[in-house]
């Protein structure tokens, strides 16, 4: 950690005088060319937009390496690209000299930037004066929320609540995992008090997706379920799950987000707009430019190109229930495995791409043909899908790729959503009392706006919490919940680790029959529950010690 950082401050530096014009407020409006660190705390304009750069450390996620998100790292998805770096999640080779997602530096980075903003802006020049208090609780919320992208990949960590300067020892042991979570929660805290918007409507519109009161309380309700679930709740402390079910609840109170409309939720990542991007159930999102990137990288092959590297598992789709509320596994559920896809949960088809479903729009709109031998499940094609699925959601049907005239969507990475808020305050209540009616109305809420009936009264403890994980696994697919629920709950070697499985799909005339085969074997040991710190860093700072099982 130490060589990074002596070369922040000159790095940012340099970001603000070469960033160009941009309507969005994370991108600095002029190019002055270089500037010195002092006049930047005397100028208003540059004081301000010090801060927003500390926005472009937030993670969007759509494109980890070729196209791949992090969702084929857990049993929801295999890459079509057999070569992807992703794969070293599921072959046993992660490990601190191969490593994946490795965001140490950048996090870091960003942490320097509120920090130093925290530490200056007491004595900046700022119009009205009035907005410190506001400008300082949007660092609060920065500087938690980088902490917590590291909290929730390398467990303890070493905090960094002031900016270190060139020559300070730099070689620091990690902080325990309760001190970290006390200063992630209490800059929450600091960030929720000083922010004056409650929700991202409450900015003008030249100002959405900055932080808000409403994105502090998901942030720390979200640090203080992990640290409430059993990864660290060894003891299972029933103070922990009260504290964040109080956080979620916290922010249900606050009555400035909800659910989505029936009728609206399958657009819910469809955006045309900044406006559209910031919607009632997104709390919190990535600043993101117009792209076409998502559709190109995941849309099937037979569709002007696509890559479709995010191939969704049968283990995920067989996680979607019949539409009378009962999983497959129940005989009397009406599952039948030759027509797989008939009565199922309605976010099957709004989340997934299976055999016959109608992709695109237009002229380009056709059935898709996943069966061997169809339009896209071509063998020959390195792009093939290897699970006979592709990935539906994100994908907008008015992007247009690998054409003459494309067309390009909006797209932020939506970092908290009330959805979530729901789920997780149901989550944390039931391991406080069990499956209470506040428990049930929030895990209702998510299923009737899904078009899903409600959850059959007098369920115990354990199934409540069995219908919970499956509705976060269904609710959430692939937006990077499942790899790290898993996590916490310690369910890796469960989930993780084994057999991955497709549906093969033949055809005979018109009649098509169904067989679910086994794409590959994975592996996840004990020390998979964490990420292991870059040996990079290690050899910086002998202190900073690795993560079990890496050594």
């Amino acid at each position: 950690m130490k060589k990074h950082l002596h070369h922040i401050y000159g790095a940012i530096l340099l970001l603000m005088a070469v960033s160009g014009c941009s309507k969005d407020f994370f991108e600095p409006s002029y190019t002055e060319g270089p500037i010195t660190e002092e006049s930047i705390w005397i100028t208003d304009r540059r004081v301000r937009e010090y801060l927003n750069q500390g926005y472009n450390y937030l993670l969007g996620r759509y494109n980890l390496d070729g196209g791949a998100i992090l969702a084929s790292a857990s049993d929801e998805a295999v890459n079509s690209n057999l070569s992807s770096v992703i794969n070293i999640f599921n072959n046993g080779t992660w490990g601190p000299l191969r490593t994946f997602d490795d965001q140490y530096t950048n996090l870091y980075t960003g942490l320097r930037v509120a920090n130093v903003f925290l530490q200056r802006s007491p004595t900046s020049t700022i119009y009205p004066v009035s907005d410190l208090t506001g400008l300082r609780g949007e660092a609060f919320f920065l500087r938690a929320m980088y902490h917590y992208e590291l909290f929730k990949r390398y467990g303890q960590i070493v905090l960094a609540t002031r900016p270190f300067v060139v020559g300070e020892d730099l070689n620091l042991p990690r902080n325990t995992v309760e001190e970290v979570v006390r200063s992630i929660t209490t800059d929450c805290d600091s960030a929720i008090n000083q922010i004056a918007a409650a929700s991202t409507r409450d900015w003008d519109a030249a100002n959405y997706g900055r932080a808000t009161k409403a994105a502090g309380m998901a942030l720390k309700a979200k640090t203080l379920l992990i640290y409430a679930s059993p990864l660290y709740n060894t003891s299972n402390d029933v103070n922990r799950w009260q504290n964040a079910a109080s956080a979620a609840k916290a922010l249900m109170d606050l009555n400035k987000h909800g659910l989505l409309s029936a009728a609206d939720y399958p657009n819910l990542w469809d955006y045309t707009n900044t406006a559209t991007s910031y919607n009632k159930e997104v709390i919190f999102a990535t600043p993101a430019g117009s792209v076409n990137t998502i559709e190109s990288n995941n849309a099937p092959i037979g569709f002007t190109g696509g890559l479709g590297r995010t191939n969704p598992t049968q283990d995920l789709v067989d996680a979607f229930e019949m539409t009378n509320g009962k999983p497959i596994t129940d005989p009397t559920s009406g599952y039948n495995p030759q027509a797989p896809y008939t009565g199922r949960d309605p976010r099957l088809n709004q989340f997934i791409i299976v055999n016959g479903s109608t992709f695109k729009t237009g002229s380009l709109s056709r059935p898709v043909e996943t069966f061997e031998g169809g339009l896209d499940n071509v063998p020959t094609n390195v792009n093939n899908t290897k699970s006979g699925y592709y990935m539906r959601k994100f994908l907008s049907s008015n992007a247009t790729y690998n054409v003459n005239t494309i067309t390009n969507v909006r797209r932020p990475w939506v970092l908290f959503r009330y959805a979530e808020i729901l789920l997780m305050y149901a989550e944390a209540l039931n391991e406080v009392s069990g499956p209470t009616q506040p428990v049930y109305d929030a895990v209702n809420a998510v299923r009737v706006r899904a078009g899903m009936p409600v959850l059959p009264a007098g369920l115990s403890q354990i199934t409540m919490r069995e219908r919970i994980r499956n509705e976060r696994r269904v609710e959430f697919c692939f937006e990077e919940q499942r790899f790290f629920d898993v996590r916490r709950w310690k369910l890796g070697e469960t989930y993780f680790n084994g057999p991955i499985r497709g549906m093969k799909i033949t055809k005979s005339g018109t009649a098509l029959s169904y067989s679910p085969f086994v794409i590959e074997n994975r592996v996840f040991t004990a020390k998979n529950y964490l990420y292991p710190i870059p040996q990079a860093e290690i050899d910086k700072a002998d202190k900073l010690t690795q993560n079990p099982g890496y050594n």
